[in-house]
């Protein structure tokens, strides 16, 4: 697998998402990620330690830049919890659990997530506000309601099937009620 390209793929698709996503500086992103299946592998089967460093690398570049948080969710070996900055878990009050991921118990989005943040810890569940599906990993737990799906202009990267998601507030109310614009769909 050619990494760069890799690298130049998956920035492509980040950077589709967060614009259409509407999510902002502050707010939380989750990657679930099977390298196994960018791989063109089973998910949970063949993880690689490199594609995962490159994906959340790359990632993590572009959400730094917009002072967006990562949070990288693990793979079922772990109940899904995701990986997060400390300074996040503690300023959003979310309940660190004790655990070090491994490439077959995390995987390999959440080894390089600890390899590559400043200060890493493990949360057992989070709200985000949007986020990233490589290899259908099952995002939509940790993402708030009401969500939203976004098709990315790339569907796959490598052999991985790429989903999105994105959240709006309810809508609550009735046959009376007005709303704002949609800002991710924009009407």
């Amino acid at each position: 697998m050619n990494l760069v390209e890799l690298a130049k793929q998956t920035r492509a698709i980040i950077l589709d998402i967060l614009e259409r996503s509407a999510i902002r500086p502050g707010q939380i992103f989750v990657l679930g990620l099977s390298s196994s299946e960018v791989a063109g592998g089973v998910i949970g089967k063949n993880s690689s330690a490199e594609i995962g460093e490159v994906i959340v690398k790359s990632i993590l570049d572009e959400l730094n830049q917009r002072g967006i948080h990562l949070a990288v969710q693990g793979c079922e070996h772990l109940n899904r919890a995701l990986a997060v900055e400390r300074q996040v878990a503690e300023d959003k009050d979310l309940e660190i659990v004790n655990v070090l991921p491994s490439l077959h118990a995390g995987g390999s989005g959440q080894v390089a997530a600890f390899k590559l943040m400043k200060d890493p810890v493990e949360v057992e569940e989070i709200l985000a506000h949007a986020g990233l599906d490589i290899g259908d990993t099952s995002i939509g737990m940790h993402i708030k309601r009401v969500q939203v799906p976004l098709v990315p202009i790339q569907r796959e990267l490598g052999g991985a099937h790429v989903t999105a998601l994105a959240s709006r507030p309810k809508l609550i109310g009735g046959a009376r009620a007005n709303y704002g614009q949609d800002e991710i769909r924009k009407n």
